[in-house]
């Protein structure tokens, strides 16, 4: 199992502080609870339980660790109103009792999450800790049931919130995308589900071209054209309502669910908790490709050009010679 994070070409954000990284871990097997208790024994802090959906762990010397169940509807308890329409009020006991219960019900389904803070690099071994913690602890992941389409998300603060970086860092993603599935063995019902839908290929093409050189106001003109959603494995919403909230917002997106944010949110991978030989290192490690890809400008341009010109069975020898170099890192 790998175990070792490897470095990323830029270790910098914009301001020439070190680059923080927030990860979002889906599960079940495990209730809020001992999540909680895993976080803190690992971060110290404060477990703070809010109601049964939701908890936090405030940590002094990072930021709130939020442990919830990730189901909009039973968080904003919305179902109150269902019930007040049917001449239902509830008392705390009752209220207390249902919410327990829609939280055990809804788990079966629902992913529990811990959602971390932005975290220097130097403390993801730490993270992983809290992985291996309820690993042991009978955590479940994306394969352990047909149902689940859990994933891990990465968010990485981003080096540059310039055109010309983002623009390397889209198209080494779209060019090792599929490398990315197949080294990552993503699950079939992640793939088949919404949430991480592929870049369209005439987006890929568009931004593939040698003579792409985007301003700012065109690469997000140009995002907001081919995909007006979040559900992308590399999800630039929240990056590009940072630069130019405006912009996003006139576009016919998901508002309410859009926090802007000067982060790459990364949604491809599983989430493996309850393989032993899985590490939180792994989906890192793949993403680190991607970087190490945009910071090679002559090979990314090669690369460029052997995508745009060369036929389906050669594109699938180029992908299957990247998986082997990602799966090198796992």
């Amino acid at each position: 199992m790998t175990t070792e994070f490897r470095k990323l070409p830029w270790a910098n954000g914009p301001a020439g502080q070190p680059r923080r990284v927030g990860i979002e871990i889906e599960m079940a097997g495990v209730d809020l609870g001992t999540m909680a208790e895993a976080v803190q024994t690992e971060f110290g802090g404060r477990v703070e339980r809010l109601n049964p959906f939701l908890s936090r762990v405030r940590v002094p010397e990072f930021d709130d660790f939020v442990i919830e169940l990730d189901a909009r509807v039973l968080q904003d308890r919305r179902y109150r109103e269902h019930l007040r329409a049917l001449g239902i009020e509830l008392d705390d006991e009752d209220r207390e009792t249902l919410e327990q219960w829609l939280a055990d019900a809804a788990g079966i389904l629902v992913p529990h999450e811990i959602v971390a803070p932005p975290l220097p690099l130097s403390a993801l071994p730490r993270l992983d800790r809290v992985r291996a913690d309820l690993q042991q602890k009978g955590a479940k992941g994306t394969q352990s049931s047909l149902l689940y389409a859990f994933g891990l998300q990465i968010n990485i603060e981003a080096h540059s919130l310039g055109a010309e970086w983002l623009t390397a860092i889209l198209r080494a993603f779209v060019l090792l995308n599929e490398a990315l599935l197949k080294a990552g063995n993503i699950d079939l019902t992640r793939q088949l589900s919404p949430y991480i839908r592929p870049f369209p290929g005439s987006y890929i093409r568009l931004i593939l071209q040698p003579d792409y050189q985007p301003t700012m106001a065109r690469l997000i003109d140009d995002y907001l054209e081919y995909n007006p959603t979040r559900n992308r494995p590399l999800d630039m919403l929240p990056l590009f309502a940072e630069i130019d909230r405006e912009r996003v917002w006139a576009a016919p997106v998901e508002h309410e669910l859009i926090k802007p944010r000067p982060a790459l949110h990364y949604r491809l991978p599983n989430c493996e908790i309850d393989d032993p030989a899985w590490s939180l290192a792994q989906p890192f490690n793949g993403w680190a490709e991607v970087e190490h890809l945009a910071a090679n400008r002559q090979q990314l341009q090669a690369a460029a050009a052997q995508y745009l010109q060369r036929p389906a069975q050669a594109l699938g020898q180029f992908t299957d010679q990247w998986t082997e170099r990602i799966r090198g890192w796992f």
